[in-house]
């Protein structure tokens, strides 16, 4: 662990923070079940349109099931991610650089853009769904925990004496599902030109590095 001047703890290898938990074969075998229909049904219809009872339906599991293992359709949603979600956070830990260790942290501020919005151009509507729809709710999820815990380190890299918290999610601001779906669907804008924004915002927040 690192600290830092105003005695905030920062960590110096990040945790891949969804974690699949230890489940029982019986369950293992009702959560692929669940999971593959939910994914079926999603894909054909929107992720708005479908209920929870047609998940559990169409799965051959009771809703008492469905909702004990998930929660809700967030927690539904969040489980269809995980998978993507760890591979991007094990990118970003272990993996090459720029968004793995090796580059300056500019450059792997700009790299972390690029692949979270990349994941949005393929899952935003999953993703918004997984955030629970709620004023607020998104801050609270594991994987924007994450990338707040990364970010942080990054900006206190490039920037010790700057306030480290509010640069953080100034930078993540554009990254989530609601701004993503709104560009692109309302504005029209290309995931091209939203990448080469936040590398803006990135350049004019924190002092460049050098060349990489």
């Amino acid at each position: 662990m690192a600290r830092t001047a105003d005695q905030t703890l920062l960590p110096l290898e990040l945790p891949v923070v969804d974690a699949a938990p230890h489940e029982r074969a019986d369950a293992q075998r009702n959560r692929s079940k669940v999971l593959c229909a939910a994914e079926r049904l999603f894909a054909s219809n929107g992720v708005e349109n479908v209920s929870m009872d047609a998940i559990a339906a169409a799965a051959g599991v009771g809703k008492g099931t469905l909702f004990r293992r998930f929660g809700d359709r967030a927690g539904l949603a969040r489980a269809l991610l995980h998978e993507r979600t760890r591979q991007f956070q094990e990118a970003i830990i272990r993996g090459p650089a720029p968004l793995g260790p090796g580059a300056p942290p500019q450059v792997r501020l700009k790299a972390m853009g690029g692949a979270q919005l990349n994941l949005l151009a393929d899952h935003a509507d999953l993703i918004a769904a997984g955030e629970g729809g709620k004023p607020g709710s998104r801050f609270t999820t594991a994987p924007y925990e994450f990338l707040r815990l990364h970010t942080g380190v990054l900006v206190r890299e490039a920037a010790p004496d700057a306030d480290w918290e509010m640069l953080t999610d100034i930078l993540l601001a554009p990254l989530n599902a609601e701004s993503f779906l709104f560009w692109r669907q309302v504005r029209g804008f290309s995931v091209d030109r939203i990448l080469a924004a936040f590398e803006t915002v990135v350049d004019r927040v924190l002092p460049s590095s050098g060349p990489y």
